[in-house]
């Protein structure tokens, strides 16, 4: 996939932290927007190849969250939590002159999509849910905890690429050495001589008191208030963090939310696999 142009921003939050942004222009200045979230433990490198894509038809913002990329790092971890990132991503969208968008967002980033469209109704457009619900099960949630933080620097991009693959080989099954140097080219960056995870560790600080930390504890109000927005759900097929239980009672409350299975992977889809993009941009289109 071809990479695009885009322009670096930057927003000051209230609380006096950096959070940057990629801004991929539209194709005219009428054109719609999609903003594109992160997962736990991620960063906007991981829409490089799926911006441009939405770029054809759409404005991109794709920010880095606080402590994660590009953006600063928060000295009080425990302000580390998705409500604290849906305000920082309305003060993005307030700075941006945005009044009304869609998202895509992975796993966290499903989430704060949620939060985001109960905080302002009707500014949400559409909703891309990415490998996540109001139900977190409990098996995934266990192997993120024990995983993200657990190591941070690695000697070379080689050490760095077994370590993803070891940390995320069941939910990828088909990748082959290149896959995973690309993964974790978009994880990780070069700093100081080494390869090191592009996170803050203590991201998982609030994490450590329950699954509270990382969720508020009752989802499904906040997906409620998407029964008036049209939302698509990726389900990624051996997925260990959102169940098919979680998925039937999510169709049952929004009957007429669009679902895709995406095959042989688990939690998350990359949304580069075979008929994703596809399916985004024709539910963006609707």
């Amino acid at each position: 996939m071809a990479r695009a142009y885009f322009r670096d921003a930057f927003l000051t939050t209230t609380d006096g932290l950096t959070i940057y942004c990629r801004d991929y222009p539209g194709p005219s200045p009428e054109a719609p927007v999609a903003l594109c979230l992160h997962g736990l433990s991620r960063n906007s490198r991981d829409f490089e190849d799926v911006a441009p894509i939405l770029q054809r038809s759409h404005r991109v913002l794709v920010p880095d969250q606080r402590g994660r990329g590009r953006s600063d790092h928060d000295d009080q971890t425990e302000r580390y939590l998705p409500q604290t990132y849906v305000m920082d991503m309305l003060q993005l969208l307030d700075a941006q002159r945005v009044d009304r968008c869609a998202i895509v967002g992975t796993s966290m980033g499903g989430l704060m999509a949620m939060g985001l469209n109960a905080l302002t109704p009707g500014r949400i457009s559409h909703v891309v849910i990415n490998d996540i619900g109001p139900v977190i099960a409990a098996e995934g949630l266990a192997r993120i905890k024990s995983v993200v933080g657990s190591k941070m620097a690695f000697t070379d991009w080689s050490e760095a690429a077994d370590y993803v693959r070891a940390a995320n080989g069941a939910a990828f099954p088909d990748y082959g050495p290149s896959d995973w140097y690309r993964f974790a080219a978009r994880a990780c960056s070069q700093r100081d001589g080494q390869v090191v995870l592009d996170y803050d560790p203590e991201i998982t600080a609030p994490m450590k008191t329950g699954s509270a930390g990382a969720a508020p504890d009752d989802l499904w109000p906040l997906f409620d208030g998407l029964a008036e927005t049209p939302v698509l759900l990726l389900r990624g097929e051996i997925s260990d963090l959102l169940s098919l239980d979680c998925v039937a009672e999510m169709q049952r409350r929004h009957p007429r939310m669009d679902l895709l299975e995406v095959p042989g992977v688990g939690h998350a889809p990359m949304l580069d696999e075979s008929g994703v993009m596809e399916a985004i941009i024709a539910f963006l289109a609707s």
